[in-house]
Formats: structure tokens, sequence, C-alpha cells
């Protein structure tokens, strides 16, 4: 779990008025006042006594005051210490794990529509949005690659990955390749590599660039420095990662994200994937939920949100991460067991149906 560490430590006192007044502003959404906690807490507390510690904990960063109103409501570092301290989750029933399952169970068809079921479940369940990955190619192999030549020098490849995906890439040259060269260079390629792990293609290619040049002929160079262009960027990153959003025009309920602008600006980093994608595959490397609050994810467009992903997996290998984004305000305790069991369930789905 996405954990930082806090230099503070509280007291029993501190921890419960801040795990008050957070699940209060969670559930209702307005700032809360002393008054507010002296009454829910049932404590022999005075109003003073609870000012005072709010005051502390302002002091200290986890809660701040709005300028409108003489309550407070959680600041990004109050809500990770709530968290990583003093949430107690709410575990999913048999009844609704089962439910999920059977959702899962609808979609047999291939791994596009269970990531498409999954997004639409998190979504409908959480009242936020969900996202989903798509399964990465865990096993890359090269079954055909082959060089067309196009006008200024440049090339378009069309390389033939695990037997079915083809993959287009256009590629700039130094200089000029003649349609004999190009077809003496992608014959050389599939002779040496065709069936090969991509890793492997990769490998084989660095340490042939490493040998001189005369102990290579010209058609070795000429595929070697045609293969680098269009297998190194594959093998070092597999398959372009895409993802399944489902349920944006749920986070138009809350208030917080309610600016026009603000939306807009958000569902476009949706549109875009670029920031997104890049968020979960920082998931991707983590075991168990990771939890990303406002600022933490590094994207201004993500300020007032927090991202809740977990990875799932097939053949015991993580090949996707799936979750859900919504406001900093969101119910932690019962949304991350949600994405937690969700990212098994697909797992085994996915292992079901390979």
């Amino acid at each position: 779990m996405h954990t930082q560490t806090h230099d503070e430590t509280l007291n029993e006192r501190s921890q419960q008025l801040l795990r008050l007044l957070v699940e209060h502003y969670i559930r209702d959404g307005q700032p809360v006042g002393s008054r507010t906690l002296s009454r829910d807490l049932g404590l022999n507390l005075s109003a003073a006594t609870i000012r005072n510690v709010m005051a502390d904990l302002e002091e200290l960063g986890f809660v701040t005051s709005p300028h409108t109103s003489a309550g407070r409501v959680p600041t990004d570092k109050g809500y990770r210490f709530f968290v990583d301290t003093l949430l107690k989750y709410e575990p999913l029933d048999d009844e609704k794990i089962a439910a999920i399952q059977t959702r899962f169970g609808e979609h047999t068809a291939d791994h596009k529509a269970l990531v498409a079921a999954a997004s639409q479940m998190l979504s409908s369940v959480t009242r936020l949005a969900g996202v989903v990955t798509l399964p990465r190619q865990s096993h890359s192999s090269l079954s055909q690659i082959e060089f067309v030549p196009l006008s200024d020098n440049r090339v378009l490849a069309v390389m033939v990955v695990n037997g079915r995906e083809v993959q287009n890439r256009i590629v700039q040259l130094d200089r000029h390749y003649t349609a004999d060269e190009l077809r003496r260079a992608s014959n050389y390629l599939n002779q040496e590599f065709g069936g090969k792990e991509l890793s492997a293609v990769r490998e084989h290619l660095l340490s042939k660039m490493k040998e001189t040049r005369e102990s290579l002929n010209q058609v070795m160079l000429d595929a070697i420095h045609l293969a680098q262009h269009v297998v190194m960027p594959q093998a070092q990153g597999g398959v372009r990662m895409e993802y399944v959003i489902a349920g944006e025009t749920n986070l138009m309920s809350f208030a917080e994200l309610s600016n026009v602008e603000k939306l807009r600006r958000l569902f476009e980093a949706f549109t875009q994937q670029r920031d997104i994608l890049h968020l979960l595959d920082q998931s991707l490397k983590a075991e168990g939920v990771q939890i990303f609050i406002g600022q933490e994810s590094g994207y201004t467009i993500l300020d007032d949100c927090s991202v809740v992903t977990a990875p799932y997996t097939l053949d015991q290998e993580v090949v996707g991460v799936l979750g859900v984004i919504g406001p900093t305000r969101m119910a932690y305790e019962r949304i991350i067991p949600i994405v937690d069991i969700t990212a098994k369930l697909l797992g085994s789905a996915l292992n079901s149906r390979s």
C-alpha cells in the first residue's frame, strides 16, 4: 500500500477526533465544527478541549479551515493518516462477492469483454469512475516482420506478434533503403528471429551491435539497424497499455469536482489516457492495493481526487491494474475492499478462460 512516514505521532485523543472528523466529512461533505464532534463523541470533553485539539491538528497539517466556515476539513495528509492508521475496513459479504463473480461469468467471450465488465462493475458498485487496463501480453514473440519503403527515407515496419497481433510503425531513417535492401533485411530477421521472444531478440540485437562492423555483412548491418528502431521499444515497454473507463459522469455529483472547467480537464485526461496510464503503470509494480490521495499522484489534474488501484494476475503474473477514481472524500473503508476483491476475481475469471 502506498504510504508515507509521519513525523508527528498523534495521541489517542487526537487520533480519535481526527477519525471522527474525517468520517463525518466523508459522509456529509460539510466542514466539521467542534460542537458536532463533542455531540458525537460521547466523551466527557469540553468544546474548548476539542477546539484546542483541532487547532493542534491544523497546525500539524492534518486538517484545514475553509475560508467560509468555522468548521474544518481533512487535508491530503489527514486522509493519508486516516487510511494508514485509523481506518476500519468493511469486508465484503459473501453475497456481494458472489454477485461480482456472477457478473464476470456472463462475459465468457474474451479478455476485453471481461475488462469492460470489471470497469462497469467497479463504477456501479462504488458510484465512482471505474478504470481497468487491458491485460498486457506477458509473452510477446516475433512471428514475422516486413518493411515497406515510403517517401523521405521513411519505412513502414509491419510486425506480427504472437501469430495474430499486427503492429505497424513508421520509422524515420538516416538514408534511403531500396525495396530490395528492405526485403533482404526482413528475410534475414525472419530467418534469425522468427518465433523468438521479443526480449530475447532485443538481447541478441544488442550483442550484435557491439560486434565489429567487419564481422557483419551489409545485409546483417541493415537488418540490425532497421530492427533496433522497431523491436527495441517493443521489447523494453511491451505493448502500449490501454485502459477501459466507466462511470466518469458519477464524478459530476460531487460538489468538489463539479466545477465545469475542472471536470472538462479531468475528462480530457481520461480521453488522452497518458497521465492516468503512467499512474496505473506505477501500480503494476506494486503488491496489493495502492492509494494515491490528492497531490500524491503527481498530476495536478488529480489534486482533488484519490485513486485506489490493485494489480490483477494471469498465470501468476501481473498483467494489468484496476481501480477507481473519485474525490479525496470517498468512503475508503468500503472502496478499498471492493477494489481488492474485484482484482482477485478478475484474475480468476481470466485464468479460467485462458
